[in-house]
């Protein structure tokens, strides 16, 4: 096998295997983002349900399965992110709006890294059969230097008679 043949291999198998942890990236981000997503849409759904009447000992969850019993004003509003870590008080109906818009850029986020996945997997599918058509065309050199070798290992090495292998037990034998 030639040294290009060799380098090249390696620089296939290397590539193959960044497409595959960009890949393996993609899929935990894709999952990370769902999960925001899935938590986006079930805040909107909490705040749909709030009457604009208001609610008297609504239970608010605050994490760990601790919830706290508030009444809610009529008209109430809702605290938000809006960047930066900087939060404020925006009434429902915007807020809703605010987190609709968020949980559509985070589907169509999710839709490219999903393009871009598709597009890793099929180069990765094309430089792992180069790589394996050269491994099998050079499959054929391999072999052909294999019969050679093990003609001249026949040659250069004397036929040695086997030894009888020792009997166990209660048989004598010379070397006793």
């Amino acid at each position: 096998m030639s040294g290009v043949d060799k380098a090249e291999l390696q620089r296939i198998a290397q590539q193959v295997e960044l497409n595959r942890q960009r890949m393996e990236s993609i899929e935990q981000q894709t999952s990370r983002l769902e999960q925001i997503r899935l938590e986006q849409l079930q805040t909107i759904e909490t705040l749909s349900a709030i009457p604009d009447s208001g609610a008297k000992g609504a239970m608010i969850p605050l994490g760990s399965g601790v919830q706290i019993v508030a009444d809610i004003p009529p008209k109430t509003g809702a605290v938000i992110d809006i960047g930066s870590r900087v939060q404020a008080e925006k009434p429902l109906e915007e807020a809703i709006e605010i987190l609709t818009k968020r949980t559509e850029e985070i589907f169509d986020i999710m839709n490219k890294m999903k393009i871009e996945f598709s597009s890793i997997e099929e180069t990765t599918i094309s430089l792992a059969n180069v790589f394996n058509e050269q491994i099998a065309s050079l499959q054929p050199e391999v072999t052909e230097e294999i019969p050679e070798k093990n003609n001249e290992l026949q040659v250069n090495t004397p036929n040695k008679a086997p030894r009888k292998k020792r009997k166990r037990g209660t048989e004598l034998t010379l070397d006793d």
